[in-house]
């Protein structure tokens, strides 16, 4: 037998009785549980991309809400005799959840009739909500434009209805998206607006929605995800976004209306700071590897091996250092920065070895990833401390090829 639901014509009620059909343990994540079965219900199951509600039953905690089978399992934290139960919606919850999915319906209904964007999908989140959209990208004055038309219509405070009818009855009156279902069907209207197959709940006007605030558009695959909040969460919303510009006026000691313009001029002043950086470590880095290969004496076999273990120098360094050591004749490079355990083993090519063999070996024996070429590789250690191991394994691997190599035939 289908349960009866009660929200499909009453999203506003908060308690009901109902009798209890079964009551069986259920698998779940921590707690012990079980699934129990009324034969009419107020709780709403996760479904359409709207949560389930929570709320009690009884004295028990109602913690999951499944639809299975067209039946609905609601998951509680103790068991029931069977018999008749009071149960209790979580109201403040609901509430929420009628909010933000009336408003994806007006977003969604603005979106589409004014800019031709259809949603394709939809998803209710704990904090934002989100909708995905196809066709073009929807840029600042279409978001800002489809913002402004749901607002206007929330403030005219229109009616919100359920109807029912057949797929062709509501085809026949507007219905915004077909569905491939056959029986009766219940749709969302707005006035004037919208008209949807759904079965979740929704507010009774636009009003009751408060406000629409929609945050910011990315590309997700071949749609564009859009990031909104409505009534209550738009306050928050609103109201955390207009913290942080003010903490960040503080910071930039400007005022919050010049905030923008000082991070830009911040960012201008950081690039060119980088490509000065950058030029100097260049410089930095070939006068010391000019030095230091006048300081090192050849092996056997006529290399200079530079092994070190470079502390206080800008990331960027340990390549560029490794790079120019490695444009010498017969000049092998093998470093690593303590602070974040990063290497780059580098050599000339008439070394005639290879780093990026080299520096598997090194790693499948202290542990770590990376890769590269015959002439250049980098890598990164799992743990900071082995820093000293990995050079001297790799000076030590490198010795013995030297050896090797420079022995009589």
């Amino acid at each position: 037998m289908a349960v009866r639901r009660l929200y499909y014509d009453d999203a506003t009620l908060r308690t009901f009785e109902a009798q209890v059909l079964s009551c069986e343990p259920v698998v779940a994540e921590h707690n012990p549980a079980w699934g129990v079965i009324l034969d009419q219900t107020a709780f709403y199951p996760t479904s359409g991309g709207q949560p389930f509600d929570t709320g009690k039953l009884g004295d028990a905690r109602v913690t999951d809400v499944r639809d299975e089978n067209s039946e609905i399992v609601h998951i509680v934290d103790r068991p029931f005799e069977p018999g008749r139960v009071v149960g209790c919606i979580d109201w403040q919850r609901r509430f929420d959840h009628m909010q933000q999915h009336t408003g994806q319906h007006l977003l969604s209904a603005v979106l589409q009739e004014g800019f031709g964007l259809p949603t394709v999908s939809f998803h209710l989140g704990a904090a934002l909500s989100t909708i995905d959209v196809r066709g073009r990208e929807p840029a600042a004055d279409v978001l800002e434009g489809a913002e402004r038309t749901a607002n206007a219509i929330i403030f005219e405070d229109r009616a919100v209805k359920v109807r029912y009818g057949t797929p062709e009855e509501l085809a026949r009156i507007g219905v915004r998206k077909q569905v491939d279902r056959e029986g009766v069907l219940r749709a969302i209207e707005i006035e004037g607006v919208e008209l949807q197959p759904c079965g979740g709940t929704h507010v009774s006007s636009t009003g009751q929605i408060g406000l629409l605030l929609v945050r910011r558009c990315t590309k997700i695959r071949q749609d564009w995800r859009i990031e909104f909040a409505c009534g209550h969460r738009a306050e928050r919303v609103a109201r955390s976004d207009r913290l942080a510009l003010r903490r960040a006026a503080e910071l930039l000691k400007c005022s919050e209306e010049e905030a923008v313009k000082s991070v830009e001029r911040l960012l201008a002043e950081r690039d060119v700071r980088f490509k000065s950086l950058r030029a100097t470590t260049e410089r930095l880095a070939e006068a010391e590897a000019r030095l230091v290969m006048q300081e090192i004496a050849p092996d056997a076999n006529g290399w200079k091996v530079v092994a070190r273990v470079l502390e206080g120098v800008e990331p960027v360094y340990l390549a560029k250092f490794a790079t120019q050591i490695a444009r010498s004749e017969r000049a092998v490079a093998l470093l690593v920065r303590r602070e974040c355990g990063h290497l780059a083993f580098a050599q000339h090519p008439s070394v005639g070895k290879d780093m990026s063999a080299l520096l598997k070996q090194v790693l499948e024996q202290i542990g770590g990833k990376g890769g590269g070429t015959r002439d250049f590789a980098r890598g990164a250690l799992e743990k900071l401390e082995q820093t000293d191991a990995a050079i001297a394994l790799a000076q030590s691997l490198l010795a013995v090829e030297s050896a090797h190599q420079a022995a009589p035939k």
